[in-house]
């Protein structure tokens, strides 16, 4: 059912787009309830939301709508676009490596690339409704964080080759990881079989 889809995407993207929409809020309930606090009530609706995306998604996938068919090579380059994912995703955990230096923030770069990977290689209304919300809402929140770093004067640690390598080899691991067992188990789909 795409309601369970459409409330859970409102809820999680909603819980992750405070910060853009509501930032003296979230700064003044902060203050009142404590940072811990603040961080289980983000981590509680995080999950909800998180929870009701997966159900809603797995029933929409029971009785897919076609919007579109994707060419028959998608599958690769999703892959290969799933991969640069991963090694930004790492990037965002690892300091001072090239990704975070140069692109500034490669967690939020990680999601634009994943979900336009699963866009691409997903043909159905619910894969749009997911992964190009997913696509939306992190081009958003990237242009509001690079805006919200120059006003801030935000300057980034320069980066180190080691770190550097250590994102691409743990985004890699990560990735070899998740596409080669984890996605079929997590997902019921292997997507390069």
């Amino acid at each position: 059912m795409l309601s369970y889809l459409w409330l859970g995407l409102l809820v999680f993207l909603g819980v992750h787009s405070i910060r853009l929409v509501a930032d003296d809020w979230r700064s003044r309930c902060i203050a009142r309830i404590g940072k811990v606090a603040w961080k289980g009530l983000f981590s509680a609706f995080s999950v909800v939301g998180f929870a009701l995306i997966v159900w809603g998604y797995g029933v929409a996938r029971q009785q897919p709508v076609q919007l579109w068919s994707p060419p028959a090579g998608m599958p690769y380059l999703a892959a290969l676009l799933t991969w640069l994912a991963f090694v930004l995703l790492a990037a965002a955990y690892i300091p001072r490596n090239y990704f975070k230096a140069r692109l500034y923030h490669p967690m939020l770069l990680a999601t634009k690339v994943w979900a336009l990977a699963h866009l691409l290689a997903n043909g159905t209304l619910a894969g749009a409704w997911l992964f190009g919300s997913f696509l939306v809402w992190a081009v958003v929140m990237f242009a509001s964080s690079r805006r919200r770093d120059r006003r801030q004067g935000v300057i980034y640690a320069p980066s180190l080759l080691s770190r550097s390598l250590a994102s691409v080899l743990v985004g890699t691991l990560a990735w070899a990881a998740f596409t080669f067992a984890l996605h079929g188990l997590l997902i019921g789909i292997l997507p390069l079989s």
